[in-house]
């Protein structure tokens, strides 16, 4: 009888809910000033292990330029642009179906059901996923994961963390991490057929894929930021709130998205 393995995917991300469990009890024990502007300034940031954050953020700064900013230049100059779409196309096709279950996780069949359709089209018409061919037929395509799904529920977001290679999180993503690993069916799916494998070739693929699409982008973001770390931080709680409310207005607070970036939640290597 074969033993039975975790996806290389669940092996890849299991220190995630260990590493935000630990900052939450760290955060916890953070001291909060006494004095009321510092305070309140303390409260807004919501980041009490900044100094640690800050070095793991210049972790894979440098990481991202010595390695993984080479490869997705490599990757952006080797492939013709309409075989990167295609690539691209098809990767968010396989995002589909977690998209579809935290969908109906949240509440909304009517999105759950175009994002059905989507999957069911451009898996079908469009050549196994290689063309987008829902968006012209008026489905737009929108994702979903289950640190938005938590949100939708009332968990609070936590601490501002930024991972090792992974980037920017909070402790309620850190968990969705982990749910959107054991929860994606296209993962269920390739380790019941024994071929977990191909999933770590996915994961590192999207990554890339991401990666190149945004080399201008983070250029532009780290050469104007007077504080890169800074502008990192609050890009990423804007976008993922923009994501939360599914693009309605922003609240009263003027909380607002961040729409210059293509899935910032994955970008900050």
């Amino acid at each position: 009888m074969a033993t039975p393995r975790f996806p290389d995917r669940i092996v890849f991300r299991l220190f995630i809910p260990i590493v935000a469990l630990g900052v939450t009890m760290l955060a916890g024990c953070a001291t909060v000033p006494t004095d009321p502007a510092a305070k309140a300034e303390f409260e807004q940031l919501n980041d009490p292990l900044e100094p640690t954050n800050r070095a793991i953020f210049s972790f894979n700064d440098a990481l991202d330029k010595v390695l993984i900013k080479p490869i997705a230049q490599l990757y952006h100059f080797i492939l013709p642009d309409f075989v990167e779409e295609r690539i691209t196309v098809f990767l968010h096709n396989l995002d589909e179906p977690l998209t579809f279950v935290n969908d109906l996780l949240q509440g909304e069949p009517d999105r759950a059901s175009t994002t059905f359709g989507r999957f069911l089209a451009n898996s079908t018409f469009g050549v196994g996923g290689l063309f987008d061919v829902a968006t012209d037929a008026g489905m737009p395509r929108h994702t979903e994961d289950f640190g938005q799904t938590f949100a939708v529920w009332g968990i609070g977001e936590g601490p501002y963390l930024v991972l090792p290679v992974l980037g920017p999180s909070n402790v309620r993503d850190g968990f969705g991490l982990l749910g959107d690993t054991f929860g994606d069916p296209v993962t269920i799916g390739l380790n019941q057929a024994n071929v977990s494998g191909l999933e770590l070739g996915r994961l590192l693929l999207t990554g890339i894929d991401l990666r190149a699409r945004n080399l201008d982008t983070v250029e532009q973001l780290r050469r104007e930021s007077l504080d890169y770390y800074a502008t990192v931080r609050s890009a990423y709680r804007q976008n993922r709130r923009a994501e939360i409310r599914n693009g309605a207005p922003p609240d009263e607070n003027g909380k607002g998205g961040f729409e210059d970036y293509q899935d910032f939640d994955d970008m900050d290597k």
